[in-house]
């Protein structure tokens, strides 16, 4: 099972894939069938991108039925044509049926190949899959747009941070608190809003701070490689599920150290920092972290581990606790009247 929902593209599919990308195609609708993506259509070039878009992607949505749709613009970059990437959800469609849909988005972005997809859009309507709808998704995403509450509160939250040593006092939080970059905390923003899978941070054990190390969406299986076998690292993953059925979302911190491949001072300064480090992702960042973990290896990050710790297996068939027996006080005594007691 992968991190998504474990679905995966079938034969066929990635067959098609394999040479849809070479200029001629300029539409790919793929849909999940028999827990499978599947190729639903497919449409050639007519003319260019614009008159394309609404003569074939826009005709090509159907009412209560979520899809993905790769339209191919005229653009290309180092590996050819780039690609508009459609994430197609009617707000009618059934919620099984969006939650299948979300939860195997990344396998398709990766299975396509993300360095083809130049843009991307989550569509709900009809109208957003337009050439009108297109463009004023363009606009929207170039204008500067008033900052929200939650963005105003990210701002506080960036100077919280960048004066963090100077103002965390030993009796609030124990441990040690380093102020964190700006890189880190936007990517923890992310992940605490599901939007990225993967969250890496390192301490600069020199400026006695916090940065990012990676960021980026990964698969379960991918997820030991990130692991460093000489340096301690704190990990943020985004661990997508399945479990009695239902689609589940769970940020595992993991807290990784390699024994004694790395110094002192980093184990320590690594150590001190944790819980500071949750402390404020859970408190000022107001992140739920569903499970704490910590490794020597990369190796134990599997799907089954991970499962495990956050589902583990009842043992039904327990047998039960017998009671003891009392001490034994030994045989009965008889005790023979006296000649006195019978006179």
């Amino acid at each position: 099972m992968s991190h998504q929902t474990g679905i995966q593209a079938s034969e066929e599919l990635k067959t098609f894939l394999s040479s849809a990308k070479d200029g001629n195609c300029r539409l790919i609708k793929i849909g999940i069938a028999n827990e499978e993506l599947v190729l639903i259509k497919s449409d050639d070039v007519r003319g260019s991108w614009e008159e394309d878009f609404d003569d074939i992607l826009a005709n090509s949505v159907e009412a209560k039925q979520p899809s993905y749709l790769f339209f191919r613009l005229d653009t290309k970059n180092n590996l050819g044509y780039e690609w508009l990437f459609i994430a197609y959800s009617p707000d009618d469609s059934q919620v099984r049926e969006k939650m299948l849909y979300a939860g195997t988005r990344t396998t398709m972005k990766l299975e396509f190949g993300g360095g083809y997809i130049t843009e991307e859009i989550f569509a709900t309507l009809k109208s957003d899959v337009t050439l009108r709808g297109f463009r004023e998704h363009k606009d929207l995403k170039a204008a500067d747009a008033p900052m929200t509450y939650q963005e105003e509160e990210l701002k506080e939250v960036k100077q919280m941070h960048i004066s963090a040593a100077a103002t965390t006092k030993a009796s609030t939080l124990p441990g040690v608190s380093f102020p964190m970059s700006e890189e880190a905390i936007n990517e923890l923003v992310r992940i605490a809003s599901k939007e990225v899978s993967y969250v890496q941070l390192s301490i600069d054990v020199n400026k006695e701070m916090i940065n990012l190390e990676k960021t980026c969406d990964i698969e379960t299986s991918k997820l030991a490689g990130e692991v460093p076998t000489d340096k301690p690292r704190y990990h943020f993953f985004l661990f997508k599920h399945t479990h009695e059925g239902d689609y589940l979302e769970s940020i595992v911190f993991i807290y990784s150290m390699p024994g004694y491949a790395c110094s002192v001072k980093e184990r320590m300064l690594y150590s001190s920092c944790k819980a500071t480090l949750l402390s404020g992702c859970e408190d000022v960042l107001k992140m739920e972290v569903t499970k704490k973990l910590e490794i020597s290896e990369g190796s134990e990050l599997t799907e089954e581990f991970l499962q495990d710790e956050l589902h583990p297996k009842k043992n039904l068939h327990r047998p039960k606790f017998s009671k003891p027996k009392p001490p034994s006080r030994g045989a009965k005594r008889i005790i023979k009247p006296s000649a006195n007691a019978e006179s």
